[in-house]
């Protein structure tokens, strides 16, 4: 019995499905080209669409187009206008997240003329390429005006702080040395602190110049001085004549200072002479206290220290201290806000200065600090806040008042002499004036009555006749030595005395000599000897 065989048989695949798998692959692949050919959809927000219009605003990088606007509408809000563009995909690398977007549109502003070409062609979005992280959705936030720096540019951005605008705008120069080295990028006022702080940009390598101690003044316009030595008129450059701008220098004898990081915040001075009225950065605030009156206090006053300026008032703190005192009607001190500088006492301009000066006086207050009210001008009637070591008085801490910290203070020369002069009078006051008086009005009526008897007493006869017994004593005495100054007087009685004194002496010492040479004198008396003879010898 013999198995079966299996039989293959081969087809081939006919011809006819040939095209419709060529028309497939074709169509797939026009379909990958074409995803890999479209670009990226994006969604800008503006203020307003001005010049915008749906297929015709072109989008455009350094005047090459790289898409254009597909859609325009109204947000949600109705408070802005949403535009859509349609990039092609060369433009998808653009797309970073500190890419910015803006409309070019004639403009005119103090800076210059720009746009002109759009009179012509129309206006057209322009796009600023990013350099950070690649975003992760397309919706933008479009700028009213082309970005003073474009990103990436090398250089430091620095925050200027001013109390006013003047005449800064966005795109005025920054100015060292009357050379352009920078500009003002933008310009916003803080609600709360009630500043003005402009973002300026530094370009490269002039950013170097920039150090903890330089100083930013506005320099718009042309400044005028008149002095004794006549008027002098300053000039930063005619772009600042004309535009506006802002100067950088360091003050005068100021040393060149430590680089700065960015976005560091600088004083925006009014003008180039404020920098060497205040040419320290840094410094610290506190607050004196003073129950005297303060009249006479202006902000600006100086702040010494034995005579040398450390610092200035800075103002009143009324709000802070005396509204209070009203309020309750209590005796409350005055509180006055003062700024000490670390470099006026030769310390680092810096954060680290600041906290030394901090330190120092904590330690200066404890030995006996004090800060006192000084009259600056008897005429004008300026006062000043002096400081200064007081023997005597209590160690002090600094403390705190409304979060700044606090210097003891002590009363004036005229306000203690008053406060004396207060205590005087109320010890006169404590004293028994009426027993004081009652005791004097005695006193002055003895003293009329001794004076009644002494008058008595000069008028009776024994004291008138007083005068004539007193001159014939006088009389009387003359004549008595009138009476020893005579020959047989009392003169010639003592001459013979002293004659007869004196030859009394002389004996008395001729008995002294004889003593001397033989004492036996006294008891044997002696007979003078003859000579003896000679005897003659025997031959």
């Amino acid at each position: 019995m013999t198995e079966p065989q299996a039989t293959v048989v081969r087809r081939r695949v006919s011809a006819v499905w040939i095209v419709p798998v060529v028309a497939m692959l074709l169509g797939l692949w026009l379909v990958i080209d074409a995803y890999r050919r479209q670009g990226p959809e994006v969604r800008i927000t503006f203020s307003t669409a001005e010049g915008i219009d749906e297929d015709a605003t072109p989008v455009k990088v350094r005047n090459v187009e790289v898409g254009v606007v597909s859609k325009v509408a109204l947000s949600d809000d109705l408070s802005a206008v949403v535009v859509t563009a349609d990039l092609t995909a060369d433009a998808r690398g653009l797309l970073r997240e500190d890419t910015r977007f803006w409309v070019v549109r004639p403009r005119v502003s103090r800076t210059g003329i720009s746009g002109l070409g759009t009179i012509v062609s129309g206006a057209y979005i322009e796009i600023a390429p990013g350099i950070g992280d690649a975003a992760d959705d397309y919706d933008f936030e479009g700028l009213d005006h082309e970005p003073p720096t474009p990103a990436g540019t090398p250089g430091l951005r620095v925050v200027l702080v001013s109390d006013s605008s003047g005449s800064l705008g966005v795109g005025d120069p920054v100015i060292y040395r009357g050379y352009s080295v920078g500009r003002v990028e933008s310009s916003d006022l803080d609600v709360d602190s009630r500043e003005v702080r402009y973002s300026v940009f530094i370009d490269s390598p002039y950013d170097r110049l920039v150090t903890s101690s330089t100083r930013f003044w506005n320099a718009s316009g042309i400044s005028a001085a008149l002095s004794a030595e006549g008027a002098t008129l300053s000039l930063a450059s005619i772009d600042t004549l004309i535009a506006g701008g802002v100067a950088f220098d360091l003050p005068l004898s100021a040393v060149p200072g430590n680089p700065v990081g960015a976005n560091e915040e600088f004083q925006l001075y009014a003008d180039e002479a404020s920098i060497d009225a205040n040419p320290y950065r840094y410094g610290q605030q506190y607050v004196v206290s003073f129950y005297e009156s303060v009249r006479g206090l202006n902000p600006g006053a100086p702040v010494t220290f034995r005579g040398i300026r450390i610092g200035s008032v800075e103002r009143i703190m009324v709000r802070e201290g005396t509204a209070e005192a009203l309020d309750d009607g209590s005796d409350r001190p005055i509180p006055v806000l003062i700024r000490i500088e670390p470099g006026r006492f030769e310390m680092e301009d810096s954060r680290a200065g600041v906290q030394r000066l901090r330190e120092a006086l904590a330690r200066a207050a404890q030995n006996g600090l004090r800060g006192v009210l000084e009259s600056g001008n008897l005429l004008t009637g300026s006062l000043y806040v002096n400081f200064d070591f007081v023997d005597g008085v209590e160690p002090a801490s600094v403390a705190d008042f409304n979060g700044k910290p606090t210097l003891p203070t002590i009363s004036g020369v005229f306000a203690r002499l008053q406060q004396q002069v207060g205590q005087l009078l109320a010890k006169l006051n404590g004293l028994p004036l009426d027993q004081s008086v009652a005791s004097a009005n005695a006193s002055i009526e003895a003293l009329g009555t001794a004076a009644e008897a002494l008058r008595d007493l000069l008028a009776s006869d024994s004291v008138r006749e007083l005068p004539e017994k007193l001159d014939d004593s006088l009389r009387r005495f003359d004549r008595t030595l009138a009476a020893y100054a005579d020959d047989g007087g009392l003169p010639a009685q003592l001459t013979r005395t002293l004659e007869e004194l004196d030859d009394t002496l002389q004996s008395v010492r001729a008995v002294a000599e004889t003593l001397e040479r033989d004492p036996n004198a006294v008891i044997f008396p002696t007979r003078p000897h003859p000579d003896p003879a000679p005897r003659a010898g025997r031959p």
